[in-house]
């Protein structure tokens, strides 16, 4: 029952309006008793009235028959009849008259009631230290019970209001209930007050009956932790803000060091030093993978992480995944492959971004793990579900490994034998993928390597339907594959036969002798065959005049193998690990002869940065915004390399004046920092950006150490066309540069 109910039955009871009480054992019997008497009282008028009545009526009949004649008495008959029938009926249907003390006995025992009632109530309501105060509608005091008395100081209240006595009222959430706060002898205290309009039963009046509980410990218990939550989120503030500068100025020193480090590969050095740099490269790609786990936890802890999907091509990023891998795989001595079933979409809705996270944690910690063997990434459908797995050759896991392995901070392993790195990885990676709405699992035996399996539902995409042609387009080819041991060489098989193929595989030089002497035409049949370089000279002679018929011949290499291969007896090559556009491709007799090689793989990047004048880049001006002398030398430098003319500024005042409408040249494009002196970067680049795209259509590259989502979508909703966060990648700047001038069409001027 609400606190309000409650008062009103309280006030009710005290005033009388409830219904009677169960009256003692004796007051029942006397009652009783009461009833009887009256039943006998009227059992006794009934009998009187019944026997005057016939007195009457045989007194008429002798009177009449002996003096009256006959009309005479046919009438007087009738009128004593009527007369009788009346006293009758009155005797009958009247009500007994009460008893002479019955009415003001009944009325004593309601007023005897009402004053034991509020008594009663009265002393609990006391009792329970609650204040209780009447008034009348003017809202003066017409009673008021002792705790009231002692809390306002005033002992003789009546008369007045509650607002004389200084009780202040405040409106609460609910009508006529109020917090109130009253100076009593025991310091300011706050009453939470019911308001309830009664009838007093005696005089009819309308009053205003107020219980009011003292609340204070609840009402300041609740203010601190308002305080607390409002604290929190400025703490939360704060540190999201920390973060934000801590992750710019470590990114900052970070992109010089990365960006110097990809200069000086590009110069003439010898082994010993390349190798110093590829550690110095190591070294620098870890650091900021740390600094991107860190900053992605904390986004996790305060509750601001969210997905952006889209559509986007599956094939390609896990393609793109497995090749950035892929010469720190074979630096090992282990293979690294893909395979996406031709049942999955070419297009699926996800977030990219986040699965290509979840993805490269995955492959990477398989690549780090692994000493020999291989990796293996695969991707299929099961009823609309979307599972990727990938599966290594590496050292297992216990089940007590496998049971914390996904917690924070933690690494499988004897603390000597772990690597370097947080633990946060696959905590953070699971997080992402229940975001998704799916699940993260790993099945591992200890020496036998592991699984991990991410499987979550994607959206559809508008061409997402799988391409059932992609089943067939191998049906008319018959493949002999030459490669060692390994899970490359069964994920190549796996998939020239999912996609209608034919395949046989062979390891050594006994496997051809024996496939040789088979019957059956083996050779005949054949369309391609494809040989791995690691042991093409191993089958050399063999090969040579073997098949008689005209084959393509293919050799399957490495990325740092590609420059000092020339082998003219093949007629492609093709790049480990494997796309599968190129596997078709060349399968399909698309692209071949020596002359079509480089086209083979012009969709696999270089291993290095070209230095070569960008096609179409001459002539195009690029202005360069950053306060950073490192960082713009770095970008001036790579820029410069690919034919581009570079400009800079240090500030955003002077970038502010080099893009004014008075301003002696305007620049194709603008590459600038989003902190910088001059203004606060979210403030200024905005209405930069804003006069930018709709007078001089400028595009603008921001390079930001704020990798978080929110600023990226910010500076993406005022018009920059890309948002790269630092250290950026020297390949993947430049690719952006000429996408954004492609789509402005770009001339030099």
């Amino acid at each position: 029952m609400s606190e309000p109910a409650r008062l009103r039955e309280r006030v009710s009871d005290g005033l009388g309006l409830a219904a009677p009480a169960a009256q003692p054992a004796d007051r029942a019997d006397t009652t009783s008793h009461k009833a009887i008497e009256r039943h006998e009282v009227d059992a006794r008028s009934i009998a009187l009235h019944v026997a005057v009545s016939l007195s009457v009526g045989a007194f008429s009949a002798a009177l009449i028959a002996l003096a009256v004649p006959y009309a005479v008495t046919v009438a007087l008959a009738s009128f004593f009849a009527a007369v009788l029938v009346g006293l009758l009926f009155y005797a009958l249907f009247s009500k007994s008259s009460p008893l002479p003390d019955e009415l003001p006995a009944d009325f004593s025992d309601v007023r005897l009631r009402q004053t034991q009632n509020r008594s009663l109530i009265a002393g609990m309501q006391e009792a329970m230290g609650d204040i209780v105060v009447i008034r009348n509608m003017d809202r003066r005091i017409v009673e008021a019970n002792t705790v009231f008395r002692e809390m306002t100081g005033c002992f003789a209240p009546e008369g007045l209001s509650c607002e004389e006595i200084g009780i202040a009222f405040r409106p609460g959430g609910k009508a006529h209930v109020y917090d109130v706060e009253i100076a009593t002898p025991f310091g300011q205290r706050i009453f939470s007050w019911h308001d309830a309009v009664t009838r007093d039963l005696a005089s009819s009046r309308l009053l205003i009956s107020s219980i009011a509980r003292d609340v204070t410990e609840e009402r300041l218990a609740l203010g601190e932790r308002e305080d607390a939550r409002l604290r929190a989120e400025k703490a939360d503030a704060e540190k999201a803000r920390l973060l934000a500068t801590v992750s710019h100025e470590i990114r900052l020193p970070l992109s010089g060091m990365l960006g110097m480090n990809h200069l000086l590969s590009q110069t003439k050095l010898n082994q010993e030093q390349r190798n110093y740099l590829d550690g110095m490269k190591q070294s620098g790609q870890s650091l900021v993978q740390l600094v991107e786990d860190l900053l992605d936890y904390s986004t996790m802890e305060a509750g601001r992480f969210k997905l952006n999907p889209r559509a986007e091509n599956l094939r390609r990023l896990i393609e793109s995944i497995v090749e950035m891998l892929a010469h720190r795989a074979h630096e090992k001595g282990i293979e690294i492959t893909s395979f996406v079933t031709p049942d999955v979409p070419d297009y699926l809705d996800f977030d990219p971004a986040r699965l290509r996270q979840v993805l490269f944690n995955l492959l990477g910690n398989a690549v780090k793990f692994t000493r020999e063997g291989g990796v293996v990434i695969r991707a299929h459908m099961v009823e609309g579900e979307l599972l990727i797995t990938v599966e290594d050759t590496g050292p297992g896991m216990s089940a007590a490994e496998q049971a914390r392995i996904f917690g924070e901070f933690e690494q499988a392993g004897p603390m000597s034998q772990r690597s370097a790195g947080t633990g946060l990885g696959l905590a953070i990676s699971a997080r992402i993928v229940r975001e998704f709405g799916g699940s993260l699992t790993v099945s591992s035996r200890k020496g036998k390597g592991s699984t991990f399996t991410l499987a979550f539902r994607p959206g559809s995409a508008p061409a997402g339907m799988p391409d059932q042609g992609r089943r067939h387009c191998l049906q008319h080819t018959n493949v002999l594959l030459v490669a060692p041991r390994g899970v490359a060489a069964a994920v190549t098989m796996e998939a020239i036969e999912a996609f209608g193929g034919k395949c046989i595989l062979i390891h050594q030089p006994e496997d051809l002798e024996r496939l040789k002497d088979k019957t059956g035409g083996v050779a005949a049949s054949l369309t391609d065959i494809i040989v791995d370089q690691r042991i093409s000279a191993l089958f050399r002679d063999d090969l040579k005049e073997w098949p008689k018929q005209n084959v393509r011949r293919t050799l399957l290499v490495s990325p740092e193998e590609r420059p000092s291969t020339m082998h003219v007896s093949f007629d492609a090559w093709l790049i480990r690990p494997l796309r599968e556009k190129s596997l078709i491709d060349v399968l399909c007799g698309r692209l071949r002869g020596i002359e079509r090689r480089d086209a083979i793989n012009d969709n696999h990047p270089d291993v290095g940065f070209s230095s070569r004048v960008s096609e179409g880049a001459s002539g195009i001006e690029i202005l360069v915004a950053e306060d950073d002398a490192v960082n713009a030398r770095i970008i001036r430098a790579v820029l410069e390399k690919s034919g581009f003319i570079v400009r800079t500024v240090d500030d955003f005042h002077a970038l502010q004046q080099s893009v004014a409408l008075g301003a002696s040249r305007l620049p194709h494009l603008i590459i600038s920092d989003l902190n910088m002196p001059g203004g606060e970067g979210l403030e200024v680049l905005p209405d930069l950006l804003l006069t930018l795209k709709g007078e001089a259509n400028i595009p603008v590259i921001v390079l930001s150490g704020d990798a978080s989502a929110a600023t990226a979508e910010i500076l993406l909703e005022a018009g920059a066309a890309k948002v790269l966060t630092k250290p950026a990648d020297p390949r993947r700047l430049v690719e952006e540069i000429r996408r954004l001038l492609e789509a402005k069409r770009v001339s030099p001027s």
